[in-house]
């Protein structure tokens, strides 16, 4: 089993999900920060260290859950 995969067994889908719904979109109003801080990154301006770490915080649940679903269920050779 890769290293990846690994990583991601160790994550259910429900659990990700979750993390995505909270901590990926906290805080919810004035607009999630993981949505911020992509319009930052897409306008260059995501300069400062704390903008960097809250998109890493933010987006992590996001990129594992798409890593999750995208690698799918390994299926035996």
């Amino acid at each position: 089993m890769s290293g990846l995969r690994r990583v991601l067994s160790a994550f259910s889908l429900p659990l990700l999900v979750v993390l995505c719904a909270t901590l990926g979109l906290a805080p919810f109003t004035p607009e999630p920060h993981v949505w911020e801080k992509l319009k930052m990154l897409a306008a260059g301006d995501l300069i400062r260290p704390i903008d960097i770490f809250d998109l890493l915080m933010h987006g992590a649940p996001w990129l594992l859950l798409a890593a999750k679903l995208a690698l799918g269920p390994r299926t035996p050779h």
